[in-house]
């Protein structure tokens, strides 16, 4: 009991939250996420498990890091939407949402003999009607995520990294040339990094410092 109160009182701060910091959300794409999550129901408990999908503590690095984590994301959300559309269409994973969302949800009366064909125009509508709404968050992602010009290119440039041919022998032989240089490059960052933290901490004790009259 205390657990279910609890998960309720979280539910209402979240919405709380999201009402408060919702003005950069259209209010048809707000209305279009609360639709979705009637029909991917899970328990309260299931949600506020403290594992969130997406954690929250890169965006208390610098904006630079907190940029490139954003586009990251939303790269992650579109291929997350894909997925959800396809899955609509998918008999089996239909099932096993039904199944799921049972399980949180009210029982769905039985249908009566001689309304199947009812019953079929109903399930058609409803997948037409995820896949529309789906797709407008889609659009919505996308639209977003081309902002993010600058962090493209350098996940593009990450994702590379991840491609490089390590058993490569001419791959080695290059990469034993160009480490010099790079490791110069690397040295040099983390001391102008090192100098900027030393500047702000002492630009913060003058701050703080008393003046004397």
């Amino acid at each position: 009991m205390v657990n279910t109160a609890r998960a309720v009182v979280c539910l209402t701060l979240w919405l709380a939250v999201c009402q408060v910091r919702g003005s950069y959300i259209p209010p048809e794409m707000n209305k279009t996420i609360q639709n979705l999550l009637q029909h991917y129901k899970i328990s309260n408990a299931q949600r506020f498990n403290g594992q969130p999908v997406f954690s929250k503590d890169p965006l208390n690095g610098k904006m630079e890091t907190k940029m490139v984590f954003m586009r990251a994301v939303l790269d992650t959300y579109e291929k997350l939407i894909e997925r959800m559309k396809k899955q609509v269409s998918n008999p089996h994973i239909a099932a096993t949402q039904e199944h799921s969302a049972s399980s949180v949800a009210p029982a769905v009366p039985t249908v009566a003999p001689g309304t199947d064909s009812n019953a079929n125009a109903g399930a058609m509508a409803k997948e037409s009607g995820l896949k529309k709404e789906l797709g407008f968050l889609l659009t919505k992602i996308t639209q977003l995520k081309r902002t993010y010009k600058e962090e493209e290119k350098f996940l593009h440039s990450l994702k590379k990294l991840g491609d490089i041919k390590m058993d490569d022998m001419v791959v080695q032989s290059k990469a034993l040339w160009e480490l010099p240089w790079l490791y110069e490059e690397a040295s040099t960052l983390v001391e102008v990094n090192q100098r900027r933290r030393r500047r702000r901490r002492q630009a913060r004790k003058f701050k703080t410092r008393p003046q004397l009259h």
